[in-house]
């Protein structure tokens, strides 16, 4: 499947979406349409269905040229955060359960895990 690049910038109140390969130009009024205008775009000029149609968008808001590639970076360390809290939650019920089974009070658990009593009670009993 080929891959259309497109170029997304903001003019006035509209996303210019830019699709050199063709030519071609449109637009969106929210960032959220951009990238089905510009498949609309290319599928009704290369006669292409609309399903078969990829494109790869780049963003450029005024003078900020790399906005869409530094939106990217923040989603994936957004993931990667989501990731690390998961395993942290995991390890975090693993030791509560494991400390509680070794009497030891939920208090003390909650100050060696860095968290409150109350929170410690939530791990141990998950």
């Amino acid at each position: 499947m080929k891959i259309y690049a497109v170029d997304v910038t903001r003019e006035g109140k509209w996303w210019m979406v830019s699709i050199p390969e063709l030519d071609g130009l449109t637009q969106a009024r929210r960032f959220s349409e951009a990238e089905l205008m510009a498949r609309e775009f290319i599928a009704v000029d290369t006669g292409t269905p609309i399903a078969d149609v990829a494109v790869s968008v780049s963003v450029a808001v005024g003078a900020i040229s790399d906005a869409g590639a530094r939106a990217d970076e923040i989603r994936r360390e957004r993931e990667q955060a989501a990731e690390l809290e998961a395993r942290v939650l995991a390890e975090s019920k693993r030791l509560a359960h494991d400390l509680a089974a070794q009497q030891v009070p939920v208090r003390d658990i909650g100050e060696l895990l860095g968290v409150t009593f109350q929170r410690a009670s939530q791990l141990v009993n998950s």
